[in-house]
């Protein structure tokens, strides 16, 4: 199948968004998987005073994670879909939050301006088209210390965890996304998965888009070599990262 991308997976995103939650809170280990690469950013808590920027933040869940974390912090929100952003500003927010609908790729157009101490990015690279150069505009983004944990989809590379990823997939999420009326939607996310960087090659990518101390973080239960977290710094400041 082609890959749902720019408008056409904005429209699919807007069309999910009632649904959204409801599924991936049938993901066992979801949100409090997010709250772990959330803590691996190694932020100094409470986030009083710093700036941190949550790309592709869909229905607020990576905003949650984020605001347990560093519940002081100012946090900035994008997303490309306006029914997810729908959703996501329903919610109780702490005042420092605010969400912007722009794609990634029109951040500057959309006055989301840098620096920021850290930006936080779940299931986004494995949506985009060019992924490098959403990376250089991530490390423009980010002040000298700045840090980058990326929550994603990004498989180990061995055929089991590709396997266990399908057969769930298959198995489980498309058959009732199917029945919700997201099927091309949820097909799109299955087979971006599998399309995707290795976590070894992503890992590579963040390293030469001018990133240090880049390492890839497990995450437990049945997304183990299956979802990672990638943590880095822009090259040449003095804070390290933490797992």
């Amino acid at each position: 199948m082609t890959l749902l991308r720019d408008a056409d997976l904005a429209a699919a995103f807007d069309h999910a968004a009632h649904s959204y939650d409801t599924l991936v809170a049938a993901n066992p280990g979801y949100h409090a998987h997010l709250r772990r690469s959330a803590r691996r950013l190694g932020l100094p808590r409470p986030g009083r005073g710093l700036r941190v920027l949550d790309l592709g933040c869909g229905t607020g869940a990576s905003t949650a994670a984020l605001c347990a974390v560093l519940p002081e912090a100012d946090i900035t929100a994008v997303d490309a879909s306006a029914g997810m952003l729908e959703r996501a500003r329903a919610k109780s927010w702490p005042p420092g939050v605010r969400f912007v609908c722009a794609p990634v790729e029109a951040l500057p157009e959309a006055r989301v301006e840098g620096p920021f101490d850290a930006v936080f990015a779940a299931y986004l690279f494995r949506n985009v088209a060019d992924p490098d150069a959403v990376l250089a505009t991530v490390h423009d983004l980010l002040a000298p210390h700045g840090r980058l944990a990326v929550h994603e989809y990004a498989l180990s590379g061995r055929p089991g965890h590709r396997a266990v990823w399908t057969a769930v997939c298959r198995g489980l999420v498309l058959p009732v996304a199917t029945a919700l009326g997201d099927g091309e939607l949820y097909r799109h996310l299955w087979r971006s998965v599998v399309d995707f960087d290795t976590v070894d090659r992503f890992t590579r990518r963040v390293r030469a888009a001018g990133f240090d101390q880049v390492r890839s973080l497990p995450l437990p239960g049945w997304q183990t070599g299956i979802t990672h977290t990638v943590v880095g710094r822009r090259a040449g400041s003095p804070a390290g990262v933490t797992s």
